[in-house]
């Protein structure tokens, strides 16, 4: 079966077709500036040329049908027709307590889907479009939704409670959800297989950093505990997110600066971490480039997020009582070599060492523990489409 998997945002619209039946990309591609009059389609068939579009899209609409276009093109198309598509799997940011797993998309999952956008008000509109466009251009094709929130659900009530009126809880649902549920699921699966022990006998601590980024604590294939909480916006430092800071912060600065709430939640997300600290950029690359440099506050921001990974590292092994490995992915993950090695830095009191020579590599599935390290050090890249295709798959085939 081939499947289609899209991840919508507000502007933008990423997808990739895969052949379920050996796991092979098709295509894949991006739309990028939905709205806008200079919106652009840069589709990628293996072995060809980038095929670009660049046209008005006022619409999700507008935009999927152009991606459908795509695919079914004489020349750049990867299937004569849309009957070839079995199914459409959608990446959908909260789920709330609904969704404890991927679901059929029906009136009811959509209606779900719109009353948690008071908890992902950024991403839930955009995902519930591109499932409506992708009903009214492929009616009658099957269509998933797979909850970054629902990996989450598993954890047991003293990891996702939050010590405030208990009441917050039962009305308005406020507790730790967990994100990068996809992500963490897919290493959590692929750590076990390197490891050579089934899921359910593995203890992992999952390491997704990116400009977004959090740790999961992985306990017998379940989640055990998280960074992220209700929001994207509580653990590590992020690109432009400040991550856990005391609460008493959020009146005092509101109170000097005459902020509003929502102006002080404009400056935790968008205007700190990495680039609040550096001044200089929220992309990582950008950052370690200026602390090579001699740049004294982009050095300390790369230090704030190392030490905030090792203390979720640290926290995790505690709960769990140890772990069989540390898997690092997504893009600083996967690919910086210093902060992986930052991170790891004096931990062998927990049993966790560093190769310098091995962990000298980029985005390759591997090893980067030394050979006497009793928790294994993996580097895992990500891949939450080939994930939510598997969902898809599984649900769509019973």
């Amino acid at each position: 079966m081939k499947i289609l998997v899209v991840n919508c945002g507000s502007s933008s619209l990423k997808y990739q077709l895969i052949n379920m039946d050996n796991d092979e990309v098709l295509c894949k591609g991006l739309v990028e500036r939905i709205g806008m009059d200079n919106a652009v389609l840069t589709h990628q068939k293996p072995g060809m040329d980038k095929y670009i579009v660049e046209q008005p899209m006022e619409t999700h609409t507008t935009a999927i049908q152009l991606v459908l276009d795509a695919l079914v093109d004489p020349q750049h198309g990867v299937v004569s027709s849309m009957d070839e598509i079995g199914a459409v799997g959608h990446r959908v940011l909260h789920g709330g307590e609904k969704f404890t797993e991927s679901c059929l998309v029906d009136e009811a999952c959509k209606e779900a889907i719109r009353e948690c956008i008071p908890l992902g008000p950024l991403h839930n509109p955009a995902n519930l479009m591109g499932i409506e466009a992708c009903e009214k251009l492929m009616p009658g094709t099957p269509q998933v939704a797979v909850f970054d929130t629902s990996n989450g659900m598993a954890m047991p009530p003293q990891s996702y409670i939050y010590p405030l009126p208990y009441e917050y809880y039962e009305k308005y649902s406020v507790r730790r959800y967990g994100f990068h549920g996809t992500s963490h699921r897919y290493i959590a699966m692929r750590a076990a297989a390197m490891l050579g022990k089934p899921l359910e006998e593995t203890t992992i601590i999952s390491c997704h950093l990116g400009n977004g980024a959090s740790v999961s604590a992985i306990k017998n294939g379940k989640c055990y505990d998280t960074s992220m909480g209700l929001t994207p916006l509580e653990g590590l430092e992020m690109g432009t997110r400040c991550g856990i800071i005391d609460p008493a912060i959020i009146p005092f600065i509101a109170e000097k600066e005459g902020l509003s709430l929502k102006e002080m939640d404009t400056i935790m997300n968008k205007k700190s971490g990495l680039l609040g600290v550096s001044g200089v950029s929220s992309d990582s690359r950008d950052v370690e480039e200026a602390a090579k440099g001699g740049n004294k506050r982009a050095q300390l921001a790369l230090d704030i997020f190392q030490q905030r990974v090792k203390f979720y590292i640290g926290a995790y092994m505690a709960e769990m009582n140890g772990a069989d490995a540390v898997v690092f992915t997504a893009g600083i993950g996967e690919n910086s070599i210093t902060s992986r090695e930052g991170i790891c830095k004096n931990m062998e009191f927990l049993g966790i060492k560093l190769d310098p020579e091995k962990n000298n590599v980029r985005g390759k599935e591997t090893v980067i523990s030394a050979d006497d390290s009793k928790v294994k050090i993996l580097l895992i890249p990500t891949n939450e489409e080939l994930m939510i295709a598997k969902d898809t798959l599984a649900l769509v085939s019973k």
